[in-house]
């Protein structure tokens, strides 16, 4: 697939920050902020100034610095909301393929008690994500970047806000969408040199995977405050027996090293259930409330409430920090046929997603995430993957409260190129998942972490690069299984033997021996039985579905009706209820919703795979799934059989 971006000359545009000051970002934790009798925080939402720099070689913001004053004195601006991707706010096709560089900006003022004090309080700017690579100034300063577009960063900005003149604090950020094949999703910048097709210096951007390329500040961004000494990290592993669970914590401080911690661990009560001290310990709750998935205990996704106490001697002040995190009590074990969770069989009976609706293409839309997940529920789905990165921390809190669980996925998407393999994109793969870890480890939801969509795992330094990322990401959490998604021959995939669970996508008649649906029993029962019989390992499919036009009606049924998706759908359930008794242990259809895609003479207006419209109306297959998954809840589940999906959820 290919995204056009007209004009570009010289370099790919991306390039442009080999010649910029880096910033390197420290180890540091990355804690949600969260307002605390100790910490504030502010959400800096709303409109943003906003310019895509359209100059020849997209560096013109560079070559005047735009960040050094306010950009509307530098040139024309719009407004963008944020969050939001900006392809789809305005009426120029050239912003909706835009490649290169764009600036927004944002001018705040801060309460004085944020900026006076012996100590004074730190303040932190922090962007959930912003797609793909960002560099930050405030007032002018430069203060933090960063490349990948789907975790968050942050900087510690006290010094200069502190050290200005009043308290007027102008955010400028400038952002760029550009993949190469080092970046996680990689892509390729194409020049099209034929004067005689093309206009001059044209250039579109090439990616390999089939979703829209949305960019911009996608998650909220927000201003927060901790004392000058605080608690910088908290990571948190549960294990549990019939009457006693155990949290192993490890708390991290930063500013002082004279210092006391005190920990409460209460339920949902408030009842405080233990007790600890000091920067690592354990603390044990008799009798636990432990974290069950929907529609697997009556009282799905119980959360407990850890705070955390610091108290700091800092110069002549005592400081007192505050921070409360959720947890979830509750173990994961992977056997040679199962998937265990608390001790118990669970089966995968789920969707994949996108971030993706529209207008504000992938950024954070509070309406429609509450929307999805009643319709998960709705539908009796117990999980989803993060297909093809990592969602947003708000979606994340959700799965933690309602228990649905999560195979939370890295954006190693489109991993298709043999340079793609090489030192350069390993060692980005290993921070991106650093920083993933880093953000999600403590979330009960999240059961297993997923490093790569797709990749072209037949190539033979596949086996290295998956060797090195599977036993890097377990040595970063030795308490989760770890997987990647293949759709390889599996005689061929060298990175099948270092996952803990084979996830397999195919779409048997579909680009497969398109329009027959009676090849659909042998070759999914084949693919089943290669895979076990070679790894020995529990499977998951991962992947499946048809395209369907909402409202396209044929019978007998041809492809892109809503009829062929349905019959597409029972011929794959009629061979995963055989296997599921043996070694299947999920099933995730793609897709929950219809999702955009770039142009081309297989998509109209993007891929028709959901079994809901991109306007979350369900199509036929909708209810298909719906009954299949209550079904199947009624069978595995531990509640009495009369549980429907109206008793506990309209």
């Amino acid at each position: 697939a290919a995204a056009s971006g007209g004009g570009g000359a010289g370099p790919c545009p991306l390039l442009l920050l080999l010649l910029l000051p880096g910033l390197a970002a420290a180890p540091a934790g990355m804690l949600q902020p969260r307002d605390t009798p100790s910490r504030e925080r502010r959400e800096l939402g709303g409109l943003w100034s906003f310019r895509a720099d359209l100059s020849p070689g997209r560096d013109a913001g560079f070559a005047q610095r735009w960040y050094r004053r306010p950009l509307r004195q530098s040139g024309p601006v719009i407004d963008m909301p944020v969050p939001a991707s900006f392809n789809d706010i305005t009426q120029d096709p050239s912003l909706e393929n835009y490649i290169g560089w764009v600036w927004y900006e944002k001018e705040v003022l801060l309460p004085l008690r944020w900026l006076q004090g012996d100590p004074a309080p730190r303040v932190v700017l922090r962007f959930g994500s912003a797609h793909y690579y960002a560099i930050v100034w405030v007032n002018g300063v430069q203060v933090v970047e960063h490349e990948g577009g789907h975790l968050p960063f942050e900087a510690d900005i006290s010094s200069v806000v502190q050290g200005s003149p009043g308290t007027l604090c102008r955010i400028t950020v400038a952002l760029n969408n550009t993949l190469t094949p080092h970046t996680l999703p990689p892509g390729s910048i194409q020049y099209m040199t034929d004067k005689s097709r093309y206009p001059k210096n044209y250039f579109v951007q090439n990616i390999r995977f089939d979703f829209f390329n949305y960019a911009g500040i996608h998650r909220p961004v927000v201003l927060y405050t901790t004392p000058a000494a605080y608690i910088d990290d908290i990571t948190v592993t549960t294990t549990s027996s019939d009457s006693l669970a155990v949290v192993q914590y490890q708390v991290s401080v930063v500013g002082s090293t004279a210092n006391s911690l005190s920990l409460s661990l209460r339920d949902q009560e408030g009842k405080v259930v233990a007790t600890g001290d000091g920067p690592v310990g354990e603390l044990k709750v008799l009798n636990p409330n432990l974290w069950w998935p929907y529609l697997m205990h009556e009282n799905p996704g119980y959360l407990y409430s850890l705070e955390v106490k610091m108290q700091a001697q800092l110069g002549g002040a005592l400081l007192e920090d505050l921070y409360t995190l959720p947890v979830g009590i509750r173990t994961v074990h992977v056997t040679s046929s199962q998937f265990l969770i608390n001790g118990r069989p669970f089966y995968f009976h789920g969707v994949n997603k996108h971030e993706d609706a529209d207008i504000r293409g992938k950024g954070l839309d509070w309406p429609l995430v509450v929307k999805d997940f009643n319709l998960l529920r709705w539908l009796g789905a117990n999980s989803f993957r993060t297909s093809h990165y990592p969602y947003a921390e708000e979606i994340m809190d959700l799965c933690d409260a309602y228990g649905i669980v999560v195979i939370d996925e890295s954006p190693g998407v489109g991993i298709k190129l043999p340079e793609s393999f090489g030192n350069k994109s390993l060692q980005h793969h290993l921070a991106v998942m650093e920083e993933l870890i880093r953000r999600d480890k403590n979330r009960p939801s999240v059961v297993m972490w997923s490093v790569a969509n797709e990749p072209a795992s037949e190539l033979p330094p596949a086996a290295h690069y998956f060797k090195t990322v599977i036993a890097h990401t377990k040595a970063l959490d030795p308490s989760r299984p770890v997987t990647f998604v293949t759709d390889a021959n599996y005689a061929l995939d060298h990175g099948a033997p270092y996952v803990d669970v084979i996830c397999v996508n195919s779409y048997f008649s579909w680009y497969h021996d398109p329009g027959h649906l009676e090849v659909i029993p042998l070759q999914l029962t084949a693919q089943f039985e290669n895979w076990y019989k070679t790894y020995q390992k529990p499977i998951i499919q991962s992947e499946y579905g048809a395209d369907s036009v909402p409202g396209l009606h044929s019978d007998p049924p041809l492809m892109f009706s809503e009829e062929y998706q349905k019959a597409m759908l029972r011929e794959y359930h009629s061979v995963f209820d055989k296997k599921r008794k043996e070694y299947v242990i999920g099933e995730l259809i793609w897709n929950f919703a219809d999702f955009m895609t770039n142009q081309g003479t297989t998509r109209v207006l993007g891929n028709k795979k959901g079994i809901f419209t991109r306007q979350r109306q369900p199509k036929a297959a909708a209810f298909v799934l719906r009954d299949r998954y209550w079904k199947i809840a009624n069978e595995s589940s531990c509640l009495p059989p009369v549980i429907t999906s109206h008793s506990l959820f309209l």
